[in-house]
């Protein structure tokens, strides 16, 4: 409970009473500088418009644009450059935005430590997943997690690695699932499975008819491809060394879909790598077609990723249970396998 004391003003007190109002008003003043307002102008900085970030957190557009405005008078100082399309934050902005974000997650912290306490998985957990993982895991996760958990909500997007690491450093989802490792220190991984690459190949090639195959078999062979942007495609760059022996396909066909890529070996030739859970959804004729590598096979390590400051242990921990229920023992172990990098 806040207490004042009112003293009667005299020359020998005057300073006093002047220091101590100074510090009253801060207080009074900090109340002014709310989580709400903090929460709209990282929603500003993460969409980079005020109409986006108005629509993001459920409000108007003159309420949002009201509230940054009062946090601006209170600080003194501009956070946004709005002469610019897309807005940018000033300098001092980008610094203020930064620690706005931390001091919303230490908020988040507060329930998270109830929620934990009292051993419930509950509320919102969005998830950013790649294209060539998402449809071989989450139909069966999805249904596990919302059995089990029916309080919890999920929201997944699917998106490129990129995507991914710079949503989760600006708060817009709470963790991905992705190939790595990523090496960056702002974020956490944790590996699930190591998924093995194999080849899919035309019966018009020559590799048709071997039973194993190396990389380096690869070099006269046309190979397809997924389009930039995929961690999967700088994968089979580097198994195949294509940037180097290789033949790329005189037609480009841009895709982000490994089912594509299987549907193009099938009516064009050539050959494509795939993951080794997409074999799933393989007709016999087509799995006539796959051939394993030679030992070190290669292998995509797939993780769990999160911000350095992630709080949400018991969803994560939750998805992470789900995911390796599904996944074969052979992909938990990383023995004899070689890791390809992203």
């Amino acid at each position: 409970m806040l207490q004042l004391r009112f003293k009667k003003i005299t020359p020998s007190n005057d300073k006093l009473l002047s220091s101590e109002f100074i510090h009253l008003q801060n207080i009074i003043n900090f109340n002014y500088m709310t989580l709400v307002q903090l929460e709209y102008i990282v929603a500003v900085d993460t969409y980079r418009s005020f109409v986006s970030a108005a629509e993001k957190c459920f409000v108007t557009q003159p309420t949002l644009s009201m509230q940054v405005q009062k946090l601006e008078e209170f600080l003194n100082v501009k956070l946004f450059d709005r002469s610019k399309q897309p807005i940018v934050p000033t300098e001092i902005g980008a610094q203020i935005i930064d620690q706005a974000r931390i001091v919303l997650q230490e908020n988040k912290k507060i329930k998270e430590i109830i929620s934990s306490q009292q051993q419930e998985v509950t509320g919102e957990l969005k998830i950013g997943i790649i294209p060539t993982i998402a449809p071989y895991i989450l139909p069966k996760v999805i249904a596990a997690m919302l059995e089990k958990y029916p309080d919890l909500k999920l929201i997944i997007w699917e998106y490129t690695t990129e995507d991914i690491i710079h949503h989760l450093k600006t708060g817009v989802i709470d963790c991905g699932i992705l190939a790595t490792p990523l090496v960056d220190a702002n974020i956490a991984e944790t590996p699930l499975y190591y998924e093995n690459f194999v080849s899919y190949i035309s019966k018009s090639s020559k590799l048709y008819k071997k039973k194993a195959i190396d990389a380096e078999d690869f070099e006269d062979e046309n190979i397809w491809l997924l389009n930039e942007g995929h961690c999967m495609r700088t994968q089979v760059l580097n198994i195949c060394r294509t940037t180097k022996n290789n033949r790329l396909q005189s037609l480009t066909y841009n895709t982000g879909s490994v089912e594509t890529l299987i549907r193009m070996v099938d009516a064009n030739n050539g050959a494509t790598l795939l993951p080794e859970l997409a074999l799933e959804e393989l007709s016999a004729k087509q799995l006539n077609k796959v051939r394993y590598f030679k030992s070190p096979e290669p292998v995509r390590e797939i993780s769990l990723v999160t911000h350095k400051n992630f709080i949400k242990k018991r969803m994560l921990n939750a998805l992470k249970d789900e995911v390796l229920a599904i996944i074969p023992k052979t992909m938990k172990q990383r023995k004899k396998k070689d890791v390809i990098g992203i």
